[in-house]
């Protein structure tokens, strides 16, 4: 579902991603695990075409993206979580997720994203800036969900939230991709909810793959090795 071949990545004359390559199937889950400043960003950015490739390829389904623009990706079947959430402070919560919904014949909500994250339902009156760092993560996958999207792209969503919300957006994750048996690639630096959620993992270390590991055989203390500073 999701190919990447030998991507290179600058930042003007310095070199980011030194030809990375992955790939991921439909209905399953990747998690690339990493230190801060070691290129998950970096490589989410250049995936979601934030970022323009200085070389290699992307592909969706069979369809070349690399030289798309962002809105094309989406239209082409990738959704995008950014680091930090980026939800709307000013807009309801329902107004929010109505902001995913631009391309899409429905114009209502679908009941499976409420379903999916009730909180939201309750809160969806409420502006999108009094939500706690939990909800705004969970509003941001919700916005993203509504493209109805192939890829779902989500970068550190465990930044600053408390370990019981963490648990209840692992458990959406696994509940997502089995109904819509679509594809999820997530960074993360703690590996627990890494291994709630992912099928296979990679590390990623100086803008390159590292290691790769299924989840069954994953050794947790070498792979912490590379997350401790």
């Amino acid at each position: 579902m999701l190919e990447v071949n030998d991507l290179v990545v600058s930042y003007g004359q310095s070199e980011a991603l030194h030809g990375i390559s992955f790939s991921a199937n439909r209905n399953e889950t990747v998690a690339i695990m990493g230190r801060n400043g070691m290129g998950k960003t970096t490589l989410f950015k250049s995936l979601i075409g934030i970022l323009g490739l200085k070389s290699g390829r992307i592909t969706v389904d069979g369809n070349d993206v690399s030289g798309d623009e962002s809105y094309r990706r989406v239209a082409k079947g990738i959704a995008y979580v950014p680091q930090g959430r980026m939800i709307f402070p000013a807009l309801t919560v329902e107004e929010n997720i109505e902001t995913g919904m631009t391309h899409t014949k429905n114009k209502l909500v679908p009941e499976e994203i409420y379903a999916l994250f009730p909180v939201l339902w309750d809160m969806r009156r409420r502006k999108g800036g009094n939500l706690s760092g939990g909800q705004q993560q969970q509003l941001a996958i919700a916005r993203a969900l509504v493209t109805n999207p192939k890829v779902l792209l989500l970068d550190e969503p465990t930044e600053g939230i408390q370990p019981s919300i963490i648990k209840d957006i692992a458990k959406a994750l696994n509940e997502i991709r089995k109904m819509r048996e679509i594809t999820i690639v997530v960074s993360e630096q703690v590996l627990s909810f890494a291994m709630d959620v992912a099928d296979r993992l990679f590390v990623i270390e100086g803008g390159r793959l590292v290691h790769e590991t299924s989840r069954a055989d994953t050794d947790a203390a070498h792979i912490k090795q590379f997350l401790s500073v």
